[in-house]
């Protein structure tokens, strides 16, 4: 049967006969329907197929089902399912999301891939039945395929990975966060036959040693994006060998990685000017040394969480505000020895006027209502974090929010004694936390 540029066959269209009474019907050409109905989500598809059955043919046709997402229709879908949306969809299905749908396992991410060979992004976040079966089939029927998201299926391994650089050449995008059966073994042959990774998530998988890292340096220059959260075994000698290999990475979360040092900071200084987000909560060896050569050499930062950097100073602060004009958020949570002052140079500094939106200074200690005072000129702030800082008072908020009338500010305050109860009998209540 003839196919026309839209997918819709010729027999198809003889659905609508002249009997049918529908304005719409009459007046607009199938071909336009189908355009329109090209616009509409999951939900109103299914609505559509209800009204006709020249409807349901049009709102079924599988040009419709391009890009689909269920985590916001029906998580608790069975392997059925995906199994009747692959054949309706065939060759037209890019992009689909299955996160968080416990029960799709293996069988069905066979027939799916089998039916689907044009997928290019493919969402199995929290599927927690799939294993490495389910790469096994992507590779062998999926070599289209750049964007995949495994995050907390756990029962993946090694063998996932070979999997897909044997079959997924073309792979972009990787996501297999806690998947902590992964090792250094399963690393080296994935960048062995996928190159072209520009962004790889590895938050919480454990095993992974510098080793790793240095598979990662050599064979994907065009990685952009690393997320190492938590992979508490790296140290400065895995990581400095990412920064020499991967000029052009914007994106690093080292959160957790309690090993490295100013090593670290100095290495994405000297080769990684492009740097937009770094993240190293939880890092207490780093110091105002190391931030420094960082501010002075990655002017285009834009987020940095560095809480519990405990060592970090008013110094720290000082280069941030001269060389980071684009900074918009930053974290100083339980940063103890950041003072006043430091937030007076930030508040003056290049980023202050019409970039910096959040600021989180919880468990800062030294701070008091006259940083408040010297953030009034930033125009963009749009949330401050006060939580513990006990010179903080109701009267400085106020004054800032005078300043800043839509800025959402949290703080906290110790709990005061209540007044005696009228009459004992009515409830009293502890005002232990106030979100203001």
């Amino acid at each position: 049967m003839r196919r026309d540029v839209n997918g819709v066959t010729k027999s198809r269209f003889e659905m609508f006969s002249n009997s049918d009474e529908a304005v719409i019907n009459k007046k607009l050409p199938k071909e336009l329907l189908l355009r329109i109905f090209s616009f509409l989500d999951v939900v109103t598809l299914c609505r559509c197929a209800q009204v006709s059955r020249a409807w349901n043919v049009l709102a079924l046709d599988g040009s419709n089902w391009q890009r689909i997402d269920l985590f916001d229709f029906q998580r608790d879908i069975e392997g059925r399912v995906v199994e009747n949306i692959s054949k309706r969809c065939g060759g037209f299905l890019r992009k689909l999301s299955l996160r968080g749908c416990l029960g799709v396992g293996d069988n069905a991410l066979r027939t799916f891939a089998q039916n689907c060979r044009n997928i290019e992004v493919l969402n199995l976040n929290g599927c927690t039945k799939t294993t490495d079966a389910t790469c096994t089939s992507l590779s062998k029927f999926c070599s289209k395929l750049r964007h995949l998201d495994l995050a907390s299926c756990t029962s993946i391994t090694n063998m996932s990975l070979k999997a897909l650089s044997e079959g997924c050449p073309l792979l972009e995008q990787l996501n297999i966060s806690w998947c902590d059966q992964v090792t250094k073994d399963g690393i080296q042959a994935l960048v062995r036959g996928c190159g072209g990774l520009k962004a790889l998530f590895l938050k919480g998988c454990t095993q992974l040693e510098d080793e790793a890292l240095k598979y990662i340096g050599a064979h994907c220059p065009e990685l952009v994006t690393l997320n190492l959260q938590t992979c508490s075994q790296i140290t400065d000698e895995g990581l400095i060998t990412i920064c020499r290999g991967c000029h052009k990475l914007q994106s690093l979360c080292a959160s957790g990685c309690s090993n490295i040092t100013d090593a670290i900071l100095n290495a994405l200084g000297q080769n990684c000017p492009r740097l937009r987000i770094l993240e190293v909560a939880r890092c207490s060896q780093l110091t105002d040394v190391g931030f420094t050569t960082l501010a002075r050499n990655c002017h285009e930062l834009e987020k940095m969480d560095l809480e519990e950097c405990v060592q970090i100073t008013d110094s720290t602060l000082i280069q941030l505000s001269i060389h980071c004009p684009r900074l918009q958020v930053l974290s100083l949570s339980h940063c103890e020895l950041i003072t006043d002052d430091g937030i007076r140079h930030l508040g003056n500094g290049a980023c202050a006027h019409d970039q910096l939106e959040v600021i989180e200074l919880d468990n800062c200690p030294l701070i008091t209502d006259a940083s408040l005072e010297h953030l009034k000129s930033c125009h963009s702030l749009e949330r401050i974090e006060l939580y513990d800082c006990q010179q903080i008072t109701r009267a400085g908020i106020k004054r800032l929010r005078t300043h800043l009338p839509n800025i959402k500010v949290h703080a906290y305050f110790a709990p005061v004694t209540p007044p005696p109860s009228v009459g004992g009998s009515r409830q009293r209540f502890c005002r232990c936390c106030i979100i203001l």
